[in-house]
């Protein structure tokens, strides 16, 4: 699972409208330095005041943007359309391009992939290496016929761990949710509890904003 050009933007304008119900904007203190955001401790102890409060107090988080390319299996993109509200995804087309590069087990998610693993006598990695073979095979069987049948073959019989990349944006708020206690922080996909919230964990803030909850009173 790989996050590339990952982006965060909003911050300064979303810091300075948190402060619109009180007007309070002279206490605002949050700056850009060197093209980098640097929050006021004015407006971080607002901030974080805020978020604990709840939904209806942290707009302001719902205006602070994440762009980012994420390449993950779709059994982990089947769970992420889940969070439809604030987030937006454009994927590169499995439908069009499948296809057109050859299929290796490079193409599967594989991070903790165990070949090893035997049922029967039969090992797990020499059944994903024929399986394998056999998508190669409907790919090439396609190109060379141009016979839709084994196009439909390809994507009938293809496994959940296929990789795509999707370009996504999303907010705090979105990244707050899926990060909770409650969602995806102990989840049992180790995309989830390890890679996207390691991820999460690199962004601007993230401590005091997105996992604000493991901060003490």
């Amino acid at each position: 699972m790989k996050f590339e050009n990952t982006e965060v933007y909003g911050f300064k304008s979303a810091l300075r409208g948190m402060r619109n119900p009180l007007e309070s904007w002279a206490k605002n203190d949050t700056v850009e330095e060197n093209g980098s955001v640097v929050v006021g401790e004015n407006d971080l102890s607002l901030a974080m005041r805020l978020i604990k409060s709840g939904s209806e107090h942290r707009k302001f988080m719902r205006q602070i943007f994440v762009s980012v390319d994420i390449t993950a299996p779709l059994y982990w993109w089947k769970e992420f359309d889940t969070y439809k509200v604030g987030t937006v995804a454009n994927s590169t087309s499995t439908m069009h391009k499948l296809a057109s590069t050859p299929i290796t087990m490079e193409c599967f998610e594989i991070d903790d992939y165990n070949g090893e693993l035997d049922y029967d006598g039969v090992k797990l990695g020499d059944v994903l290496e024929n399986h394998i073979a056999f998508l190669e095979n409907m790919r090439l069987k396609y190109l060379e016929t141009k016979d839709k049948g084994y196009w439909k073959e390809l994507i009938r019989w293809l496994p959940s761990s296929w990789q795509q990349t999707r370009t996504v944006t999303m907010n705090y708020e979105n990244l707050l949710a899926m990060c909770s206690k409650g969602q995806r922080r102990f989840h049992k996909l180790t995309e989830w509890s390890v890679s996207f919230i390691n991820w999460a964990r690199t962004l601007p803030y993230a401590q005091e904003f997105i996992f604000n909850d493991e901060i003490e009173d």
